[in-house]
């Protein structure tokens, strides 16, 4: 990654006239509150490698990430909202005009950081979970999202398919007068950890996560029944209860990463090599 600043596009070139708040059209919520801004930028870890922001809007955080002295890629979708970022960011900064779900990932290990447009949530979700390199990842997401991935209230589907490979934290709710133009509902930090030692091989994921899957939608009276449907003996899942607390007639929603892992481990016990 360049540490000379740069902006890579065609042509970014601001237009006659002020520049507006974010492009509605591009889901953007800039972020404004500078309290909001130091903890996500605290909530950066001090480590030697670079710094990723995706949907770097107008260099809210970019700024400030690049206080930290690591080079920073700002990747940004907006030609103006790029091209003054690519003006005034410091030398350790590269901006970089394109699609966050279509960018390119450093090839060394990197820290992320996105103010998440809340109508790409999902994608961009899904893309980073795919992506390697990353360890760790910083993100403001919307409220009920953030709460979700961190299994406060109940595991989903999606954290329960990815456990093993990652760690999922809320820090904090923020409040939607933190951006410009105002969303209509809060927002949360999110903090995702890439495990040193994945608790299920990576080569194993697919079949773990279709294995989550079938637990989640599978029929039964709570998540015994519904192991012992998928093939597991009732003895074994005695034995996955009691060392993992697992109460009688709880649900799927319930468990949590160690539980799901040896769930898996005694369900693969009894399939057939």
């Amino acid at each position: 990654m360049s540490r000379n600043r740069s902006s890579r596009s065609a042509d970014l070139r601001l237009p006659p006239g002020n520049d507006p708040g974010g492009a509605h059209e591009l889901g953007q919520n800039l972020l404004v509150d500078t309290q909001v801004i130091d903890r996500t930028v605290a909530l950066v870890p001090r480590a030697d490698r670079p710094l990723v922001e995706w949907a770097a809007g107008r260099g809210a955080l970019t700024l400030p990430l690049a206080r930290l002295g690591r080079p920073v890629e700002a990747v940004e979708i907006d030609p103006r909202s790029a091209a003054r970022l690519g003006r005034i960011a410091p030398g350790n900064v590269t901006v970089t005009r394109g699609d966050i779900l279509r960018h390119a990932p450093p090839s060394e290990a990197y820290d992320l950081v996105c103010n998440v447009p809340f109508h790409l949530t999902t994608p961009v979700l899904r893309r980073l979970f795919t992506l390697s390199g990353w360890q760790r990842a910083v993100l403001i997401t919307q409220w009920e999202v953030a709460r979700k991935r961190a299994a406060v209230g109940g595991t989903t589907l999606l954290t329960a398919q990815w456990w093993p490979w990652f760690t999922f934290g809320l820090d904090r709710r923020v409040p939607a007068s933190a951006f410009r133009p105002r969303p209509s509902v809060d927002a949360g930090l999110l903090v995702i950890d890439r495990r040193r030692e994945p608790l299920v091989p990576v080569a194993d994921q697919d079949r773990y996560q279709r294995f989550a899957a079938a637990v989640f939608n599978g029929r039964g009276r709570g998540v015994h029944e519904v192991l012992a449907r998928t093939g597991v003996g009732r003895s074994d899942v005695r034995r996955w209860a009691r060392a993992n607390g697992v109460r009688p007639g709880a649900l799927p929603r319930d468990l949590d990463a160690r539980a799901w892992v040896d769930a898996y481990a005694t369900s693969a016990r009894r399939r057939p090599r």
